[in-house]
């Protein structure tokens, strides 16, 4: 093994490593990210029979769109509110509701933040990992 180096670092990397290169690709550049979030404001004028909440929507954060969240709220005929959260593209909906319409948007407003903290708290806490690892391989010590 010591004529190849490189395999014995390969071996010995981080498993963290590509999911931090990833983070980090989406961080460099966050627009090409996901689309952008329309807030109920960009779509007024609605039609007066509508409401605000309805196609309400927002995206979690997260490096790849195939487990990034998404809420919508959509209007039954019925007057009813209710929320889809997706996970990907292809998932099935988990549906809550019935609500009001200012409930369903609070609702969404509520999980979308909740998502933010707890990436922004993994984000942090891979970032320390990757930073003492690099530390500790500078130093010349073993992981």
């Amino acid at each position: 093994m010591a004529q190849y180096p490189e395999v014995e670092i390969l071996i010995q990397s981080d498993p963290t490593d590509n999911a931090l290169a990833a983070i980090a690709s989406i961080l460099d550049h966050p627009e090409s990210a996901h689309a952008p979030e329309k807030s109920a404001v960009e779509d007024a004028p609605i039609a007066p029979e509508r409401s605000a909440a309805d196609g309400y929507q927002k995206f979690g954060p997260g490096p790849m769109a195939a487990i990034r969240f998404k809420w919508t709220v959509r209007r039954e005929d019925n007057g009813e509110y209710y929320v889809d959260e997706t996970i990907g593209e292809n998932s099935m909906p988990v549906i809550s509701g019935p609500m009001s319409g200012d409930a369903a948007v609070k609702f969404v407003d509520d999980r979308e933040s909740e998502a933010r903290q707890r990436f922004e708290a993994l984000k942090s806490e891979m970032t320390g990992r990757a930073a003492a690892a690099n530390f500790v391989r500078n130093d010349g010590g073993e992981i």
